[in-house]
């Protein structure tokens, strides 16, 4: 990590400063790393949030020391996880990219993603085996104990439904900006960054 930060273009940056936007960036990829982003991702974005300036792939390589092969990998992990955000505008003719430094942004696109593929995959689950089970508890050739236990799994089956419905109205909130979600702080910071500008 040593010297990452410290290749800013465009100003200086203090050995003291350097240190501290390090310490950060670690912090970064460490926490990422517990949500099972790889911690070398983690440290890219990281980067690019304190560059605040768009990158080219060839820049990001340059700080990271990845193979391109990785560095395409990780570009393509943080774009689809919306942290960060390829521009329509090219320098030199190669790509630019740009991190996401609203965290409540981050937040909103990474883990709505997250719950809505599990909502989906457990509720797609759910809702096709559940006629199956009913029809076992209503056949007249089941026997007892299989019925019982037929109806076991279907009110477990019952009751995880209710909570993915649940989960479906939290991911749907998350995404349209509650201010539950910090919605109200995340517009607060963009108001002051317009009114210093």
């Amino acid at each position: 990590m040593e010297n990452e930060s410290a290749r800013e273009t465009g100003s200086s940056v203090s050995p003291k400063r350097r240190e501290l936007r390090e310490k950060v960036i670690e912090s970064i990829a460490t926490t990422m790393d517990l949500y099972g982003v790889n911690h070398s991702f983690g440290q890219l974005y990281g980067i690019m949030y304190f560059e605040d300036r768009p990158m080219t792939l060839e820049e990001m390589k340059d700080y990271m020391n990845m193979s391109k092969s990785n560095m395409s990998y990780a570009v393509r992990a943080l774009t689809e996880s919306q942290m960060i955000y390829k521009l329509d505008e090219k320098k030199d003719r190669k790509d630019q990219y740009i991190a996401e430094t609203d965290f409540f942004h981050t937040f909103r696109s990474f883990f709505g993603a997250k719950l809505q593929r599990e909502v989906d995959v457990m509720l797609s689950s759910i809702r096709e085996v559940t006629p199956d089970l009913s029809e076992i508890v209503l056949a007249q050739q089941t026997t007892p104990e299989e019925r019982e236990q037929a109806l076991r799994d279907l009110h477990k089956l019952q009751h995880a439904e209710q909570y993915y419905m649940w989960l479906q109205g939290f991911v749907d909130r998350l995404r349209d900006g509650d201010p539950f979600f910090g919605t109200e702080a995340s517009q607060s910071g963009e108001k002051e960054k317009e009114a210093g500008r």
